[in-house]
């Protein structure tokens, strides 16, 4: 199993979530990876904000 990627593409939420970091807005973006939708920059943002907010209790 590898990175995340959007919709079975090789995109990476990574890759996506890096061109946010840089500062490139999401027109910028869709530009740049041109097979991307609006959707899948929502999802690769939601996907991190889940990732970022998953608590264990297993301590």
């Amino acid at each position: 199993m590898g990175p995340p990627c959007i919709r079975c593409m090789r995109i990476r939420v990574s890759d996506v979530l890096d061109l946010c970091a840089v500062g490139l807005s999401s027109k910028q973006i869709l530009e740049e990876l041109p097979d991307l939708e609006m959707d899948d920059l929502r999802a690769a943002l939601a996907y991190a904000s889940l990732q970022l907010n998953f608590y264990t209790t297993n301590l």
